[in-house]
């Protein structure tokens, strides 16, 4: 089985959590015996193949941006050839572009894609896009949404008008470094144990400002890993608030995100709104058995975090409410081992690497078999009595 996958960005250039969800399918596909190649685009696409573990990684130069929209036109010349070397193509919903080279290069060749989102800031733009986008989901063999909180909530996937598959995304636990006990020890010399962690990039949707404003009425450490746009504002909002007790770890290599999982108590993901579509980091932080404590927005984060099951969902854009949720893992300790063996327990079931490559497996074959017995058919046909 050839697969190629197709989205925007890709590492090394981009560590975002749909470029994890990739990584993590195509090492899990690889296991299972495909073939994976990653097309995606590059500020300097050199060179213009990476060959990783997980597969090839073909990487056109982009061109232009346009409202968060990378375009190539290195691309249009050069996908009809990936696409014709693919027995399925797998696309990473939502990339405007994407849908114009599949409308233009992408044949006959089987088509998956997995829906990751709703277009939510650029709503302007979005309706000079819809026609577009309609007819590339309507052109689709298999619509696969994260979760089912995310296909009864989302406006464009009710609109589908066909079976919309099912798979939250996934992480192989097998993939990360082993924990570093000198590692440990330097984490634990810098910002102590026993902490509230959040790791990602941060972005506009992330909702750590809320976080810091209710760090102020908590006085357990805080520690923040990961680097973004927002960086810079939000360091200046925790010195105004005169924060001492937040840490802001920059980016972070995968032994130290290892590290600070095993000194937190409780993962904190206050993202506030519906750009966070699922939350690989929740995921994550169940899998190092972890209690969270997110926002309900309507999305896979309330599917991955069960209210008073894994942790606590609260109100969006509250900070007293995220303060109070806090408060309660300080005030009862007990909560944070039993919360956290539930959040392993629901990761074992639903979030692993090996449960998602499988069942898009049983897509990809489910969209291949009719093809190949066609193809079979008509070599038979055409065979000399």
């Amino acid at each position: 089985m050839r697969v190629l996958h197709v989205y925007k960005s890709y590492y090394p250039d981009s560590f975002g959590g749909i470029e994890q969800v990739i990584f993590q399918l195509a090492r899990g596909l690889t296991a299972l015996g495909a073939e994976n190649r990653i097309v995606t685009l590059s500020p300097q696409a050199v060179p213009p193949v990476l060959h990783r573990p997980e597969g090839e990684v073909i990487r056109f130069k982009t061109t232009a941006q346009i409202a968060s929209n990378p375009v190539a036109l290195s691309a249009l010349r050069g996908y009809r050839e990936q696409v014709e070397w693919a027995d399925v193509v797998h696309y990473q919903f939502p990339w405007p572009f994407a849908d114009v080279m599949h409308l233009m290069c992408g044949g006959d060749t089987p088509s998956v894609v997995t829906y990751q989102s709703d277009i939510v800031r650029q709503k302007h733009l979005l309706r000079a896009y819809r026609p577009l986008m309609r007819r590339f989901l309507g052109s689709m063999d298999a619509v696969v949404a994260t979760s089912p909180n995310y296909l009864a909530t989302s406006p464009v996937l009710a609109g589908v008008g066909r079976k919309v598959d099912i798979i939250p995304n996934g992480i192989d636990e097998r993939a990360l470094p082993a924990l570093d006990p000198r590692i440990v020890a330097q984490w634990r010399e810098r910002v102590g144990q026993g902490f509230f962690l959040f790791v990602g990039v941060l972005r506009y949707y992330k909702g750590i400002h809320i976080l810091l404003q209710a760090a102020r009425n908590v006085s357990k450490t805080v520690v923040i890993a990961g680097a973004g746009p927002e960086m810079q504002a939000l360091q200046t909002l925790a010195r105004k608030l005169g924060l001492g007790h937040v840490h802001f770890a920059g980016e972070v290599s995968e032994r130290d995100k290892v590290a600070l999982y095993s000194l937190a108590d409780v993962f904190v993901f206050p993202s506030n709104l519906r750009s966070e579509a699922f939350g690989m980091s929740l995921a994550e932080a169940a899998m190092f058995g972890r209690p969270m404590i997110s926002c309900e927005i309507g999305t896979g984060t309330s599917f991955i975090n069960l209210d008073g099951v894994t942790g606590w969902t609260i109100p969006p854009d509250n900070p007293q409410a995220l303060a109070a949720a806090m408060k309660r893992f300080v005030d009862d300790p007990s909560s944070v081992a039993r919360m956290g063996a539930m959040a392993r327990e629901r990761f074992q079931a639903l979030f692993t690497g090996a449960r998602m490559a499988n069942a898009y497996m049983e897509i990809y074959q489910r969209l291949v078999a009719p093809k190949t017995a066609t193809a079979d058919t008509m070599r038979q046909n055409a065979a000399p009595a």
